[in-house]
């Protein structure tokens, strides 16, 4: 299971003060804490920064870069945010995101192979989100040709189903598992990812419904999450799912993790 730490993005308002004021420190200390605390992924979010995303991405990628050495998960729909951003990036790299759009594969794949990064792909397209599994199905077979066509390799490629929030429709959650599940079934070897929060926007205690959604997507065949990896329970949840579900040889993940006292919760 791959880990993004998903901490870094100016929606937050502490970060968004930490980029006005171009607070270094403070950057890096959230990049540590979520280093630490287990993510093998930064995203890097300045997506709200409307007229300045370029130069505030990429302001962030070297502060980040300046103390650690981690791989970035670039999360932006900006073509130039994300070209600006990848020429400082000195490490591994994860494109966040393509659509099933055909303008923006045209778009953004030039990039990804330019860069040898990998890329998230989103199951939507010129219509928007689809309500059933089928036609995100449809989109996957949509991407997987076009990734070839630019001879990007298939272990490149992170399908996100587009997890929903239960908020406004109770039944985006089971949506969402069952494309995991057929996702695995009709691409085997495709990789899969969600951005864990987003099922539980709107909603109070929050954190309860993403601890209990993550152990479901596990099952349901999930490769990697973005999350909070500061959420110590989260954690725990996870690596006791990782354990029950055959994913943690003879429980070493597990026993180590309880060894560190990151069970403690």
């Amino acid at each position: 299971m791959l880990i993004i730490g998903e901490r870094i993005n100016t929606s937050r308002k502490d970060i968004l003060q930490a980029v006005d004021r171009r607070d270094v420190k403070f950057i890096q200390e959230e990049a540590i804490a979520q280093v630490e605390a287990g993510a093998d992924f930064l995203d890097v979010n300045a997506g709200s920064r409307m007229g300045s995303e370029d130069e505030d991405l990429s302001w962030l990628v070297k502060v980040i870069q300046e103390t650690l050495e981690v791989p970035l998960c670039l999360d932006s729909p900006n073509f130039s945010a994300l070209e600006v951003s990848l020429k400082v990036c000195k490490g591994k790299t994860l494109i966040n995101s393509i659509t099933g759009e055909e303008r923006r594969m045209e778009e953004i794949l030039p990039l990804v192979k330019k860069y040898n990064s990998q890329v998230v792909a989103l199951t939507m397209d010129e219509e928007g989100i689809p309500d059933n599994v089928d036609r995100r199905l449809k989109i996957i077979e949509k991407i997987l040709k076009k990734i070839a066509e630019f001879k990007i390799p298939k272990d490149a490629l992170y399908v996100d189903p587009l997890v929903q929030p239960i908020s406004t429709n109770s039944l985006h959650a089971l949506l969402a598992l069952e494309s995991l599940r057929q996702i695995e079934s009709f691409f085997p070897g495709v990789k899969t990812i969600i951005g864990l929060s987003n099922v539980s926007f709107g909603l109070p205690k929050r954190e309860l419904i993403n601890q209990v959604f993550l152990p479901l997507a596990l099952a349901s065949g999930l490769d990697a999450v973005i999350l909070d990896p500061l959420d110590k329970r989260l954690r725990a949840n996870l690596s006791a799912a990782k354990a029950l579900l055959g994913k943690d040889d003879y429980c070493q993940e597990y026993l180590s993790s309880y060894r560190a006292g990151r069970l403690n919760v």
